[in-house]
This record gives structure tokens, sequence and C-alpha cells, in this order.
């Protein structure tokens, strides 16, 4: 699925616990994506493995990467330090190899503020509803009751930066999203004509934000 010679880059964003992850993992195993590997300064989770779902590194070693412009983004989420390495990611790119992001509004903006030289897509993914993804994340190994409350408050915010994305998308069933958004990127790579319904996108968050 290169453009050319150079690979795509395509962005996942969503609220916690909407299933961007889930998304790009599946993406990444079955169009053959390469995850951007993402730099960290959250303790990992238990079945999380460094060098595969993140770089686990100290805030010491994150402000060194900032200090020598070593991200292509990078944001404070949560207290916790995330940031994409730009070598590693155009070294992919050049070579022809597609690239996909899982990280915040604030990672995509900074992406998109680069204009880079590689066609970009971007997605934000909305959960079903609340109480879904409440759910979702009181099973995500997330024993404290106090991190699943931050993360929902922090909700609110996150929706509301759905407009500065070319796709957004509502994860329902896993197949029929990851579905859509290949469809999507094909037809973006073959430069035809693409939309989605914004009224359909406004109607439902309004019921999330209830």
């Amino acid at each position: 699925m290169s453009l050319e010679k150079d690979g795509i880059v395509v962005v996942l964003s969503s609220p916690s616990g909407a299933g961007k992850t889930t998304l790009v993992k599946k993406i990444a195993e079955e169009k053959n994506f390469k995850i951007s590997i993402s730099y960290t300064t959250r303790k990992p989770r238990t079945n999380e493995i460094n060098g595969k779902d993140y770089f686990f590194i100290s805030e010491e070693e994150f402000e060194n990467l900032i200090k020598n412009q070593e991200f292509l983004e990078y944001a404070k989420v949560f207290e916790n330090y995330y940031g994409s390495p730009k070598k590693k990611v155009f070294e992919k790119l050049n070579k022809g190899e597609n690239v996909i992001f899982d990280i915040d509004w604030q990672g995509t903006e900074q992406i998109k503020s680069q204009k880079l030289n590689y066609k970009l897509i971007t997605f934000f993914i909305l959960p079903p509803t609340k109480s879904e993804l409440f759910n979702r994340l009181k099973n995500r190994d997330m024993k404290d009751k106090n991190i699943v409350e931050e993360r929902m408050k922090q909700f609110d915010e996150d929706i509301e930066h759905w407009e500065n994305y070319d796709f957004v998308v509502i994860n329902d069933n896993l197949e029929k999203c990851y579905n859509e958004i290949i469809k999507l990127i094909n037809k973006k790579v073959e430069n035809l004509e693409t939309s989605y319904d914004k009224n359909v996108i406004l109607n439902h968050i309004k019921k999330l934000r209830n």
C-alpha cells in the first residue's frame, strides 16, 4: 500500500479506552504497517514488553531526547511523557514502509504542523457509549479507581478535537471499524473522493457528552 516509493503515515487517536491500540495492532498485522513505537516515562502494564509496546525510559532520559530534538512529536499525558522517535520513523518511510501511529490529539497536531513530505491520513476513534468506555478502562489492568476516573474526566476534552482529523469512526464493532478504516485509507492513497457523515458523528458526540 506504499505511495510511489515512500511510505504513508496513518495516525489513530482516541479518548483513552476507545480501542485505538487494538486497531493499530490489527492494521499492522493484517496490512503490513509498521507501528511507530513510542518512548514513554510511564510504568509498563503487566502485559507490556519493552521495545515492543513502548520503550520505557526515565523522565531524565526523555528530557534529554527532547533537548536533542529526537522526537517527531511528544506530549505529556496523565503526568507521563510519550514521544515518537523521528529517525526510526523516517527510516521506515524512506524504505517505502507504511507507518501507523497510536498517539493523542497533541501529537497529531505536532505531526500535521510539520507538513511532512509523506501522505498523512488521520483518524479519530470514538467509543460506542460512555459506559462501554468506562467498562473497557475498568477491565484494562486498571485496579486503581482514581486512574479510571482521571481518564474519564479527560474524555470530554479529548473529544473536542475530533474535527481536526480527516476521518472520525465509531468503534462499536472491531471488525466493522477496522474495515471502514482500511477502506478510507485505500481511497485516500488512490486519491479518490472520500468523506464521512459529520451529522452522524455530531449526534453521537452529543450522546457521549450526556
